[in-house]
């Protein structure tokens, strides 16, 4: 067996042990099948996938149970995963002017074909939202071996009662300012405004803001002597637009500053002491920074209250990137973008699984030994896709030790209703099973 391949199965054992007896080991068949790309065979099947790693039927329908009806929870898994990522020692945080990045970020997996589906999720190509499970995600930003990785905090779920975007993006806030630390700094996307950061709470961000934003100073400016005094600072265009084919001029900076990248000089203008457009004079005051590039064509625009240099702003926004490396791994060199589960609970289970086989391929991809594609491929790289072939190749290696607690529950189950009575969902007003699997009262109908 490859030390690649013994080291990802040793990672997932000992991720799945303190779960109740059974249970691990019908998730450790889950994620075993996950991590070796068996859905993208599948087309997104669970059955045929975990019958594809080599498991017998009794346990394709125990590892099926554990997902849906198992006692576990995505925030369990990515605590106990997070205390194994760090006790191992490979995986170091970044920093930037004190603080460690932490990026937050929105995903979906499109579910186009679900019956009454009640969340949906923007889908660029589209130019519209589809329906889909979205999931808010919360990781920390570091390095494993000269590779970027981010280590998922937590998932975030849409509200049940009101799982409207805009709502699931506010909970998404909340939650990340909750587990924010005093030396952390939240990194978004342009899809978060200011004005949700500051309603939340949020006193440490870097947010991307729009190409056309507008702010105002902190402060308004002095009083002329006429008419009424001004209760609102000065508006601030960080970058140039046009309306209605009128060109509008930039706000010349407050200081700038340069800085080289290789051969590239990168330019950063500044705006401090700003607030938001809609707000008056002593709100909450950030700081406006826009990077220009040689090598993009449109400037970088990102706000920030931290008291942090351009080039340091710049290096937190780039740290958010990471985050996308765990949905492009799940859904894409996985094969979760394709799902047919339909459960309430199990719909969102296996989402939250596959981006925690995502982040578990990827870690282990980055610190064993690169596994080449062929013959061809004479200088491999640590990349998860190289290693998910690798285990694409394998079946499921029952040889492997297993822990104690990793096995079959043995648990008496001759006192449950089996045949037709044993799988028919009960309601409330059924009569209850007797131990023959019968209801009582067709018993009693019979004597």
């Amino acid at each position: 067996m490859p030390e690649a391949v013994y080291q990802a199965m040793a990672m997932l054992c000992r991720l799945v042990a303190p779960l109740p007896v059974g249970t691990n080991l019908g998730l450790l068949h889950l994620l075993w099948m996950l991590v070796s790309g068996r859905l993208l065979a599948s087309r997104g099947a669970l059955f045929p996938g975990l019958a594809d790693c080599g498991l017998p039927d009794r346990a394709v329908r125990r590892a099926w149970a554990a997902l849906g009806q198992g006692g576990w929870t995505s925030g369990a898994l990515l605590a106990r995963w997070a205390g194994l990522v760090q006790a191992a020692g490979r995986w170091q945080p970044c920093r930037h002017g004190g603080y460690r990045p932490v990026a937050v970020d929105l995903t979906g997996f499109w579910r186009p074909r679900l019956r009454g589906c009640p969340t949906v999720h923007y889908h660029g190509p589209a130019g519209k939202a589809l329906p889909a499970i979205p999931l808010g995600l919360i990781a920390d930003v570091g390095r494993a071996s000269a590779q970027r990785l981010a280590l998922p905090r937590a998932f975030v779920r849409a509200d049940a009662a009101d799982p409207r975007p805009s709502t699931h993006q506010r909970l998404l806030v909340r939650e990340a300012v909750r587990q924010c630390a005093a030396d952390e700094v939240l990194v978004l996307d342009g899809g978060f405004g200011v004005a949700l950061l500051q309603e939340e709470g949020a006193a440490r961000y870097v947010v991307r803001a729009a190409k056309n934003a507008v702010f105002r100073r902190a402060t308004p400016p002095p009083y002329r002597g006429k008419g009424r005094p001004p209760t609102r600072g000065e508006v601030v265009r960080p970058l140039p637009r046009a309306y209605k084919g009128t060109p509008l001029p930039a706000t010349p900076p407050d200081r700038t500053a340069t800085w080289r990248e290789g051969d590239d000089v990168l330019r950063a203008e500044v705006w401090d002491a700003l607030v938001r457009a809609d707000a008056d004079a002593g709100g909450a005051a950030f700081t406006a920074v826009a990077i220009h590039d040689p090598r993009h064509r449109q400037p970088l625009l990102l706000v920030t209250p931290l008291a942090l240099t351009p080039q340091q702003v710049r290096d937190c926004y780039r740290d958010r990137w990471p985050v996308e490396q765990l949905p492009l791994a799940a859904k894409q060199m996985l094969g979760a973008s394709r799902q047919f589960v339909h459960a309430p609970e199990t719909r969102q289970r296996l989402p939250e699984l596959a981006l925690l086989a995502g982040a578990v391929l990827s870690y282990v991809a980055a610190t064993a030994p690169a596994l080449p594609t062929g013959f061809w491929d004479r200088q491999p790289r640590p990349t998860p896709g190289r290693l998910r072939r690798a285990l694409a190749r394998l079946p499921f290696p029952h040889d492997f030790p297993l822990p104690a607690r990793i096995r079959e529950k043995a648990a008496v189950t001759d006192h449950l209703p089996t045949g037709a009575w044993g799988q028919r969902r009960r309601t409330a007003a059924d009569p209850a099973p007797s131990a023959t699997g019968a209801p009582t009262e067709n018993l009693a109908a019979a004597a």
